[in-house]
């Protein structure tokens, strides 16, 4: 595949072709030769993805608060953390992503910030169950703007061999975000109360839109390759591309599952904690962020990192796939250990370091397979509707049906009802790797047949 032999030995972005860019491009262009640039918007989209997270996940460490003062169930908590962000953000992502492999990318992303920030305030005002619903609701409406011309970014100012490396770091944002949110919010709600903490994690949203339009430049389609830009294909014609890859129908759907598990028990840890273990709010947020970000932020980078070496010293593209698959099996026996053995929550936080460092794995290799697969003008679009897989089911289901299993499970084993929803939603791991295997099965030849 062109994408993965060509650029094998230029670890910088090409010298653009000049004849084929207007003088603002050409400038745009020569500003990210220079890695100093390449790598400050590479970081400005990371905090933004870190805020991203922040706002989204901050719930998880406010849940016994939440459900105390709105007098709801887990299954309904279960919807707040997750349908209702989860429903809003997988059906704008496709046309906001087709919008950014039309348009401009850099312009989308800094009005989402503004949107889900100013929607993450408005959570802070909810008195009652359907009120924070809606509110958190908007806050996926913004952020379903951020990601995919986000990736679509990364993937044309960074080269192939150094592609899935970049995306790990801007993936960081993940755990970032959960380490910050869980930790601060923490803080937050000891302190001052649940309402108070959205509004404080809403406020530094407000000025990464404002740095994000004015420092970061739009940069040209298929820069890092010097790949000559094309007409857009039309949206049915990318959704119907990718369909008939057959690799890409099991990454997406194994990313959904994976995420389905990582949502399930990552939104509920906070809660296990404290309602199973007797942990205070403070341990809580200082231990399980510290360990969940630090876990998750070396898992994610070292999935991306680790991939690219791979590729490169055996010249073999299923490595994509064969990293994730391997984290999830991995994963398996440290996460019911955590729910099932520990004896008290320091031990059970401490033995979910290693859940948390594999279950970083899988998204960056997933996210440069994905566009791999596709032409440019695909990326961002191509990068949607993975992230539609992976949150309308992982986000969106994952702690549902994580919070109606503890429902269910409440009269016969009480408050140890959540700790058998969170291991039987560990063990939708299994199902997930035979979906990574079925990938790395076919995912070579569909990389060969990739278009420009």
């Amino acid at each position: 595949m062109s994408e993965l032999s060509e650029q094998a030995s230029s670890p910088a972005v090409a010298e653009p072709i000049k004849s084929e860019l207007s003088n603002e491009d050409a400038d745009i262009a020569k500003a990210y030769q220079r890695p100093a640039y390449r790598y400050l918007v590479l970081g400005i989209l990371t905090v933004v993805y870190i805020c991203n997270f922040v706002d989204r996940q901050v719930i998880n460490v406010l849940a016994q608060p939440i459900i105390e003062d709105l007098e709801i169930s887990d299954g309904q908590f279960g919807m707040l953390s997750g349908l209702a962000f989860a429903f809003i953000y997988t059906t704008l992502g496709i046309p906001i992503a087709r919008w950014a492999d039309v348009g401009n990318r850099r312009n989308i992303v800094a009005i989402a910030v503004a949107v889900w920030s100013f929607m993450t305030a408005l959570c802070g005002a909810a008195q009652n169950f359907v009120q924070l619903f809606l509110a958190r609701f908007g806050v996926g409406v913004g952020e379903a703007g951020g990601s995919p011309p986000s990736h679509s970014i990364v993937s044309d100012i960074f080269p192939a061999e150094q592609r899935a490396t970049a995306l790990s770091i801007y993936s960081l944002g993940v755990y970032g975000g959960i380490l910050v949110g869980t930790v601060g919010g923490a803080y937050l709600v000891q302190y001052f109360d649940w309402r108070t903490a959205f509004v404080v994690v809403a406020i530094p949203g407000l000025f990464l839109s404002l740095l994000v339009r004015f420092v970061v430049k739009e940069p040209p389609r298929g820069l890092a390759e010097n790949r000559k830009d094309k007409t857009p294909p039309s949206f049915f014609g990318v959704m119907g591309f990718l369909w008939q890859r057959k690799s890409f129908r099991h990454l997406s759907f194994a990313c959904a599952l994976h995420a389905f598990v990582t949502y399930g028990i990552g939104n509920f840890m906070p809660l296990f904690l404290g309602r199973v273990h007797d942990m205070p709010i403070l341990d809580v947020g200082w231990y399980y962020g510290m360990i969940a970000g630090i876990g998750g932020l070396s898992g994610t980078f070292f999935g991306g990192w680790v991939t690219d070496k791979l590729k490169q010293r055996t010249g073999d593209t299923t490595w994509y796939m064969w990293i994730p698959f391997i984290s999830t099996v991995l994963a398996i026996p440290f996460a019911l250990n955590t729910f099932l053995i520990m004896p008290n929550g320091y031990y059970s936080v401490y033995s979910y370091l290693f859940t948390s460092f594999c279950g970083g794995w899988y998204l960056a290799p997933c996210i440069a397979s994905t566009h791999f697969l596709v032409g440019i003008r695909m990326r961002a679009l191509g990068s949607a509707v993975l992230l539609f897989m992976l949150n309308l089911i992982g986000l969106g289901l994952g702690p549902m049906l994580t919070g109606f299993t503890s429902d269910f499970l409440t009269p016969q084993f009480g408050d140890d009802a959540l700790r058998y929803a969170m291991s039987l939603t560990v063990m939708v791991n299994v199902w997930c790797a035979i979906h990574y295997w079925f990938a790395a099965k076919t995912i070579k030849q569909d990389f060969e047949r990739a278009p420009d």
